[in-house]
């Protein structure tokens, strides 16, 4: 068993057999996990992408395009996909991020798919910290590709660097519910399936939509598996950079807001939570707020 300097000297010269491992330690709470992220140096200006959007965008074939462009120029690419269905069904796995699996042999490619656990807001704090961990290897670029299922889609705006919304011409019908969610997270939005019909005019209304926000945000058409629209996308990634300073806090503070969040819920189940209400209700003067000021 490698100590943690040897895991830190190992993930820091792109190991990625370290790397996963490290990976696995993070991800369950592993003995050895909060010691390694107490002294893990992350590289802040390795970019980290968000891309969500609903089900159906082709969300993981863009990824994949971008790792075509990516690895043509030479960069390494790190991969994190998170499912929010269960860790045991592989569904977005062995389904749309098949599409993923030329890369898996890749040197400079490293692709991980990671389960939400049920987190109530989509993204837990595992993966906050998994994010950390590639950033601390030697990657000029980490993607985190998100499922719209749930509020996942929204806190990747606290987690990424940029954030890219995927849509497509068919969700032209429901882009008043857009609007209440995705359309505030976006730094760039993508119209992905370009080719379909409806796809200009689509474009078009969500550009006249997106003018009230400041500073502009662009949209992209995009055909990903024919690889179209990508080098415009990916110019534009390089360009935008990380943002600037007051949004590096703002995602410092969305990070620190989820860690200790869950750090001070980390003894409190559901299970044990009810079993002591229910002894407590049967008390003439149960008060819920004295009962949950226990845990303060």
């Amino acid at each position: 068993m490698k100590t943690i300097s040897q895991f830190l000297s190992g993930i820091k010269k792109g190991d990625f057999l370290s790397l996963a491992r490290v990976l696995t330690m993070v991800e369950n709470d592993l003995e050895g996990s909060k010691e390694l992220l107490s002294i893990i140096q992350s590289n802040v200006s390795t970019p980290v992408l968000g891309i969500t959007g609903p089900p159906g965008a082709g969300k993981s074939t863009l990824v994949n395009a971008l790792i075509d462009k990516l690895v043509l120029q030479g960069k390494k690419v790190a991969v994190l996909a998170v499912d929010p269905t269960s860790p045991f069904n592989l569904g977005s796995l062995l389904g749309d991020r098949i599409r993923m699996s030329a890369h898996f042999n890749k040197p400079g490619v490293f692709i991980r798919s990671v389960a939400t656990r049920g987190s109530v807001g989509g993204l837990s704090a595992r993966i906050i910290e998994m994010v950390d961990v590639l950033r601390a290897s030697d990657f000029d670029y980490v993607i985190v590709e998100t499922v719209g299922v749930g509020q996942s889609e929204i806190e990747i705006a606290g987690l990424a660097d940029l954030t890219i919304v995927v849509l497509v011409p068919e969700a032209g019908d429901e882009i008043q519910h857009i609007k209440s969610g995705l359309m505030e997270i976006g730094d760039a939005f993508v119209v992905n399936k370009a080719d379909r019909e409806g796809a200009s005019g689509f474009a078009n209304n969500l550009t006249k939509m997106l003018r009230q926000r400041k500073p502009v945000i662009p949209v992209f058409k995009t055909v990903a598996d024919k690889a179209e629209g990508i080098d415009e996308l990916l110019s534009w990634i390089n360009a935008a950079g990380q943002g600037d300073h007051s949004r590096k806090i703002f995602l410092y503070t969305e990070k620190a807001f989820r860690l200790i969040q869950e750090h001070r819920m980390r003894n409190v189940g559901k299970v044990e939570l009810q079993q002591r209400i229910a002894e407590a209700f049967s008390s003439d003067d149960f008060n819920l707020y004295r009962f949950v000021s226990q845990y303060d």
